[in-house]
C-alpha cells in the first residue's frame, strides 16, 4: 500500500454542490486525507442528495455534519479531533438538532472511542458502508447511536454517480479499485479499507462518458493501487485464481482498461494514481507510450532506497528491481516524469540505509516527491512488532537531507523544459496573478502563461522561457492538435 498523495491545500475543504429545490435538509461535509477520501465524499453527497439533503458551507445551519477522515498521518487525526470538538460546541450552544458523523478510515479504527468513551459523534460509517447512511440516520433520529464499519468483499459504489464537489469542471477523479492487499508494515489501509476489489469496466467508462458530456477534459483513474486493477466478474483480487476459465479469459487488467479509456475518449486526457512498483507491468508503460492523451507521469512510491528496509516494510520489491523498472520506464518513455513517496527513519534504519535512499534519488531523478519522517500508526504491523528506535533528531536530519537532494534534482529536472513547447490544459487563474492562466503539462508540472483569449478547459501549446523548481513560465503559441 502506498502513502497516498495528500494535498495540504485541500485538507478540510467543505464541499458544496448544486441545490435541489425540493431538498429541505442541510449537509456540511468536510474531507481530510487522500484523493480517495475526496472521491468518497462525492459518493456520500450523491446518496444524501436523494435523501433530501443539500450541501451548505455554513456549519451552524447544518442538520447533519460529516467529516471524512484519514488514518495515514497523525496530523490528520489530531486535526479531525479538534474539528469534532468544534462541531460539538456548535451543537451544544447554537444548533442542538445537529447530528455529527465520522466517515472513512479513522471511523473504522476509532469507532468505540468516538461513540462510547468520548461521545463526540452520533454516527460512525466505514468506507464500505456509505449506502447504509439513510438507515443509520433513522437510528440516530430515534435516539440511538448508529455504526456500520463492516468491510465488504464486493462494494465498489459502481452504481452511484458521484456528485462533483467543489469541482473546477475540468479535471475529475474516477475510482476504479477499493482496498489494498499489500500488507506494508507502516500502513493501516488494508485494515481500514479492506481487501482489494475492482470496479466493473462498463461502469467506469459510463462515468467517464458522463464527465465528457459535462465538459470535463481530464480524468485521474484512482485506487489505493491502480496497477493491480483486475475485473473478472466481481469479487476479491486474491480470489482470481479460483475464477473459472471463462472468467479468466474475459478478465480486464489495468493496461487493457487504460487502453480502452484513451481510445474511447481521444480528446480527453488521462492520469492514474497510485502505482505500486511490483504491479507496474511493462504493458501499462507500453499503453502509455502508444496514446498521446495518457499523461507522461507516474507516481511511483519507493519508501526507501535500502533493500533491507524495504523488506522490513514488507514492500514487494528490492532496490534493484525498482531500478530495473525505472530503467524500463525511461527506455520506453524518455520524456516521463516520476514522483516518489519516501519515509525517513523507519525502525532499524542505519546511516548506510539512509545513504542508499539518497543514492536512489540521484539514480532515479524524480521531478517531485512526498517525503515524511516515520511516525508510528496504531493498528499497523510496525506499531505492533517493531520498536520505533530511530531518535527524532536523527529522523529530522535524514528527512531534511532527502528533501535537500530532491529539491536540487527537481530544479535541474524542471529546467529541461526551457526552450521546449509543451501542451497545457488550462485549469484556473494563476496563484500569483489573475492576468495569467495556470495548468499542467503532460508531466504534471504546473505551467503559467498570459491569458490572452484562452479559457479554462482549452489545451494550449506554451513555449517555456523560464522556471522555478516547481513551475514553468512561458507564452502561448496556439491551440494543441487535441482541440481540432
Amino acid at each position: 500500500m502506498e502513502e497516498k498523495v495528500i494535498e495540504e491545500s485541500k485538507q478540510g475543504t467543505s464541499m458544496v454542490l448544486e441545490t435541489k429545490k425540493e431538498n429541505q435538509k442541510k449537509l456540511f461535509i468536510e474531507s481530510y486525507g487522500c484523493q480517495m477520501n475526496f472521491a468518497d465524499s462525492e459518493v456520500v453527497a450523491s446518496i444524501l442528495a436523494n435523501e433530501g439533503y443539500n450541501t451548505t458551507q455554513v456549519l451552524e445551519e447544518a442538520d447533519l455534519v460529516l467529516v471524512n477522515t484519514c488514518s495515514i498521518r497523525d496530523k490528520a487525526e489530531v486535526t479531525v479531533r479538534k474539528r469534532l470538538q468544534m462541531y460539538n460546541a456548535v451543537k451544544r450552544d447554537i444548533n442542538p438538532k445537529m447530528k455529527v458523523g465520522v466517515l472513512g478510515c479513522m471511523a473504522e479504527r476509532l469507532k468505540e472511542k468516538f461513540l462510547d468513551e468520548e461521545k463526540i459523534v452520533d454516527m460512525v460509517v466505514g468506507p464500505d458502508a456509505y449506502k447504509d447512511i439513510p438507515n443509520l440516520l433513522k437510528e440516530v433520529e430515534d435516539g440511538r447511536d448508529a455504526i456500520n464499519v463492516i468491510l465488504s468483499r464486493e462494494e465498489t459504489y459502481a452504481d452511484i454517480s458521484p456528485v462533483r464537489l467543489s469541482s473546477n469542471g475540468i479535471t475529475a477523479f474516477v475510482s476504479i479499485t477499493r482496498g489494498c492487499d499489500n500488507m506494508c508494515t507502516f500502513c493501516v489501509v488494508p485494515f481500514t479499507r479492506g481487501r482489494e476489489r475492482s470496479r466493473e469496466p462498463e461502469s467506469i467508462v459510463e462515468e467517464i462518458a458522463d464527465l465528457w458530456s459535462k465538459g470535463f477534459k481530464e480524468v485521474t483513474l484512482l485506487g489505493q493501487n491502480v496497477d493491480s486493477y483486475l475485473w473478472y466478474g466481481g469479487g476479491l483480487k486474491k480470489d482470481f485464481e479460483k475464477a473459472s476459465e471463462m472468467q479468466k479469459a474475459t478478465s480486464v487488467d489495468f493496461a487493457q482498461l487504460l487502453d480502452r479509456c484513451a481510445t474511447q475518449f481521444p480528446k480527453m486526457r488521462f492520469r492514474f494514481s497510485t502505482s505500486n512498483p511490483q504491479d507496474m507491468h511493462i504493458e501499462v508503460i507500453e499503453v502509455m507510450a502508444k496514446h498521446h492523451n495518457i499523461c507522461n507521469y507516474i507516481h511511483l512510491p519507493v519508501q526507501s532506497g535500502s533493500t533491507r528496509i524495504l523488506k522490513e516494510m514488507n514492500r514487494q520489491h528490492t532496490r534493484e528491481e525498482y531500478m530495473t523498472l525505472v530503467d524500463n520506464i525511461y527506455r520506453i518513455i524518455p520524456d516521463i516524469t516520476l514522483s516518489q513517496d519516501i519515509i525517513a527513519g523507519f525502525p532499524t534504519e542505519t546511516e548506510e540505509d539512509h545513504q542508499d535512499t539518497l543514492s536512489l534519488l540521484e539514480y532515479v531523478r524524480y521531478d517531485f516527491g512526498f517525503m515524511f519522517s516515520y511516525s508510528e500508526r496504531p493498528g499497523t504491523l510496525a506499531a505492533r512488532k517493531m520498536e520505533d528506535d530511530v531518535p527524532e533528531e536523527v529522523k529530522k536530519r535524514r528527512l531534511n537531507e532527502i528533501i535537500e537532494v530532491q529539491q536540487r534534482i527537481a530544479l535541474e529536472r524542471t529546467k529541461r523544459f526551457i526552450g521546449q513547447t509543451v501542451e497545457v490544459l488550462v485549469e484556473k487563474d494563476s496563484k500569483r496573478s489573475d492576468k495569467q492562466w495556470s495548468g499542467r503539462n503532460s508531466q504534471s508540472t504546473v505551467v503559467v502563461f498570459p491569458k490572452e483569449n484562452y479559457k479554462p478547459g482549452d489545451f494550449v501549446m506554451v513555449k517555456i522561457s523560464d522556471c522555478t523548481s516547481g513551475t514553468l513560465i512561458g507564452e502561448a503559441v496556439g491551440y494543441s492538435e487535441i482541440m481540432n
